[in-house]
């Protein structure tokens, strides 16, 4: 019988706090929480076991299959081209020492440059298929920290955060709070809370392609050197944050819901061009008509999805408007804790 593993990963939807699990950001703030909850978009990987020197890539979203023989697997050609958007991949079947007679097929849960942390997702599901598969114990720390150092060799942009790999592996709502020794996991899903966010918020990809990490070097950077009020701006954030993780511990969702749209205009402020003219002209209509009450890009410096917050009474004719705008609904229900 031929070997394989299977898994699938939520991609996330972040709330509140991004830009706050950035380390030592969340440190030197102090008290910082980030929000945010596991999505029905899912990572989907397969491995399977074949006859072959190397490993076969096969791609859903690039539709390509790719083989790569045993020997490409090394630092020089990780620094290179050889893997091109594989890389990532392939560095995490090195780690595992998985580098002949393996076939990996992957399909994001998400649009490329979607800001719903997809790669992430994706690393830490490669990383739990390869633990069946090779039948390693799995602990959902180590994976978070061993992929997260791996994709920032990859992204090579600075400082990641690290809330992007937590709804794969926890599912959920999160509150990740930054403690002195590690990242404490909070759940906070409840059905009514899941059927709120599921009735108020639409998820729009916008089709402009984003990425979060070149944003938040500026942003890292101001932070520390004390520019542009990126200081003061942050802080702002983590007591909004705070402010809607109490709101949902008492169960006060539309307040919370405030705290959201509140969250987006500040984020707006702090990061350069993160709302497109196109996001801009959407939101404007929608916000003249009286069915919206605000909206959140979504990555802690802005991707190609945002969130529109609205009464559920209201859904059907924000529907309308982003089909007429030419954007894309992304469908989601919130995934219960795992």
């Amino acid at each position: 019988m031929v070997k394989s593993a299977s898994n699938e990963g939520s991609v996330r939807v972040d709330l509140l706090g991004g830009t706050l699990d950035i380390v030592p950001i969340n440190q030197v703030l102090r008290n910082t929480i980030t929000l945010n909850l596991a999505t029905s978009l899912k990572a989907k990987v397969i491995v399977e076991e074949i006859d072959y020197e190397g490993v076969e890539f096969v791609s859903i979203d690039y539709e390509s299959t790719t083989r790569h023989s045993s020997v490409d697997f090394t630092n020089e050609d990780f620094e290179g081209e050889t893997f091109g958007p594989l890389s990532f991949l392939a560095q995490i079947l090195h780690h595992f020492q998985l580098t002949s007679g393996i076939r990996l097929t992957t399909e994001s849960g998400s649009p490329p440059g979607a800001g719903l942390g997809g790669s992430s997702s994706m690393g830490v599901t490669v990383y739990k298929a390869l633990c069946d598969f090779t039948d390693r114990e799995f602990d959902r720390q180590t994976a978070i920290n061993t992929v997260q150092n791996i994709e920032s060799k990859i992204l090579n942009k600075g400082p990641c955060g690290y809330q992007d790999y937590y709804p794969a592996l926890y599912g959920g709502v999160l509150a990740l709070k930054a403690t002195d020794s590690a990242i404490a996991v909070e759940q906070l899903y409840s059905d009514s809370f899941k059927n709120f966010l599921e009735s108020h918020l639409t998820l729009v990809y916008s089709g402009k392609l984003r990425l979060s990490a070149i944003n938040n070097w500026q942003v890292y950077k101001d932070f520390f050197d004390h520019e542009n009020g990126v200081r003061e701006g942050l802080a702002t954030i983590r007591d909004l944050t705070f402010s809607a993780y109490r709101a949902i511990k008492d169960g006060q969702f539309d307040d919370f819901l405030g705290l959201l749209c509140r969250e987006g205009a500040q984020r707006e402020k702090l990061f350069s061009g993160i709302v497109t003219d196109d996001m801009r002209s959407l939101y404007s209509k929608l916000r003249e008509s009286g069915h919206v009450i605000g909206m959140k890009v979504c990555g802690a410096g802005g991707g190609g999805c945002f969130i529109l917050a609205h009464g559920p009474q209201h859904k059907e004719a924000v529907l309308k408007e982003i089909t007429r705008s030419k954007m894309k609904v992304l469908e989601f229900s919130v995934e219960a804790p795992l």
